[in-house]
């Protein structure tokens, strides 16, 4: 049913709301050593203040069907947006890293459900034919938001002040707040359930959630299982999880609605999403880290270097909100996955001679794959989903993405450092001091620097230095084309996955944008 205003209205309250707790989910990225040194904190612990974030988020958002169900996704919608908006002022006011902590575990608890309340909301303001395009408009904020957040965090930080990342939020806050309060309403057959709190599923869900958020965001830093702390988390995580699937699949009111994996669509529509997340988060850690330790890009730059992506899909996004409604949506799938697998192994070619151009390209091309990407899955996997389940559905659908995308980074960073150290080592042993060719080599930068004014002995250390620094520049951007690679190759591979999902039945099937 439709909303009884100009639907446009009501897209335009939803999308403030989620652009701005997407955009956090990176935009502090690079302001973590101004943070420390301003609350005379070391980096490592500043990175608390994203730790803490992430793992509020990840508990939410399984739970957001079932809260919404119990207060009225109107009533839900307007408490996650007053309170990430105040959270925000908070962070911003922080005069220290504990209390700035304490204010990141509310922002990210009261953000976690504004994803998948907005995809509901969005969906009860169209009519099904107009979906396609309304899916287009809102998934501007959902995709671009990530990709613009190390812009705008960099930006803010370098010209202003760090607090300036969290201030940014009050404008769209206030207005998402007034402009839903004025124009959104629950539909009518959304009614609010009084049934007992199923506790135990609750307490299982955020223990199980939070240490494996916790595990993924610090594992590579604490060496995994190497750590005590973190093979305990991965045990509880693993022991509590897998109770939880099995007391909601018996629970007669589960807080999460796992029997919708009975659908086989939709399940299938959440893997891809899951390793579309993982896909796309690693490949957003790898180049600004490639660019910075490589190139020699500062932190702001290489965020710069990032936004022909957010343009690719800010162009594309609409146009294929519009082929929604009039080509299958597992062509418009097929051809995404073929393009973001085809730029990343482009990308994949890269070399220390390579230049702006030379991931400006490939990565526009990415970025119109991603639009190709996100609005088809989820029209895909929503299309058999009824609307009293909707709020479940899109919980979950988001969820797997953030578990996917936390995986993804925890991954390519392991790999990337231990790749680094193993390919080091294997271009090591080519180099010898007995080797004509290293001989050569260092004789030639010795010369260079004797000519220079050094002295001898410093001459003979320094080209050592140099020697070893460019062996591993070079087992580094190794390290770097095989992940691309890798990853392009994942993407390849789920081609035949999509033939498994049943097409929509027309052009008006019922459509979430992620």
């Amino acid at each position: 049913m439709s909303a009884p205003v100009n639907p446009w209205i009501v897209a335009i309250a939803v999308m403030f709301a989620t652009f701005m707790e997407v955009l956090d989910t990176t935009v502090v990225n690079v302001s973590l050593p101004h943070i420390a040194s301003s609350m005379s904190a070391t980096t490592e612990e500043a990175t608390w203040a994203l730790t803490s974030y992430l793992v509020a988020n990840a508990i939410i958002l399984p739970m957001t069907g079932w809260l919404a169900s119990r207060l009225g996704r109107k009533r839900l919608l307007m408490i996650s947006t007053a309170g990430f908006t105040v959270a925000s002022f908070l962070c911003g006011a922080a005069p220290n890293l504990a209390s700035l902590v304490i204010f990141r575990i509310i922002q990210g608890a009261t953000g976690g459900s504004l994803q998948p309340l907005s995809q509901a909301v969005l969906l009860e303001s169209f009519k099904p034919a107009e979906r396609g395009r309304a899916m287009g408009f809102w998934g501007l904020g959902v995709v671009v938001a990530p990709i613009l957040g190390p812009v705008v965090g960099g930006w803010l930080t370098e010209n202003y002040s760090w607090r300036w990342v969290f201030y940014i939020n009050l404008p769209f806050g206030v207005a998402s707040l007034l402009m839903t309060r004025a124009y959104v309403h629950d539909p009518p057959y959304l009614k609010k359930v009084a049934q007992g709190i199923d506790y135990w599923g609750m307490g299982m869900l955020v223990v199980g959630i939070g240490a494996l958020q916790y595990v993924l965001d610090k594992g590579q830093q604490d060496d995994w299982f190497a750590d005590p702390a973190i093979l305990i988390l991965s045990i509880l995580s693993a022991v509590t999880l897998t109770t939880l699937i099995v007391q909601q699949l018996r629970a007669k009111s589960p807080i999460v609605d796992l029997r919708l994996f009975k659908d086989r669509t939709y399940a299938v529509g959440v893997f891809l999403m899951t390793v579309l997340g993982f896909v796309l988060y690693g490949s957003l850690v790898l180049l600004p880290v490639m660019l910075q330790t490589l190139w020699g890009y500062s932190s702001y730059q290489a965020g710069q270097a990032m936004v022909p992506r957010g343009i690719g899909s800010m162009v594309m996004m609409p146009l294929v909100g519009v082929l929604t409604g009039f080509v299958d949506p597992r062509r418009l799938l097929i051809i995404g996955l073929a393009v973001g697998g085809g730029t990343l192994v482009w990308m994949g070619q890269l070399n220390l001679q390579a230049g702006y151009w030379d991931i400006f390209w490939p990565q526009l091309l990415q970025g119109a794959g991603l639009a190709l990407l996100f609005v088809p899955l989820t029209t895909v996997s929503m299309a058999t989903i009824s609307q009293e389940r909707m709020g479940f559905a899109t919980s979950l659908f988001n969820l797997m993405r953030n578990i996917g995308g936390s995986v993804g980074i925890a991954i390519t960073a392991t790999i990337l450092q231990r790749q680094r150290q193993a390919t080091g080592t294997q271009l090591g042993e080519h180099i010898s001091l007995y080797d004509p060719v290293t001989q050569s080599t260092l004789a030639q930068i010795t010369s260079g620097m004797i000519a220079a004014g050094v002295d001898t002995v410093t001459a003979s250390e320094r080209a050592l230095m140099i020697l070893r620094a460019t062996l591993l520049r070079e087992a580094s951007m190794v390290s770097f084309v095989m992940l691309f690679r890798l990853l392009g190759l994942v993407f390849l591979l789920l081609i035949p996955l999509v033939f498994i999902m049943r097409r929509p039945k027309g052009a008006s099937s019922v459509v979430a944008a992620h």
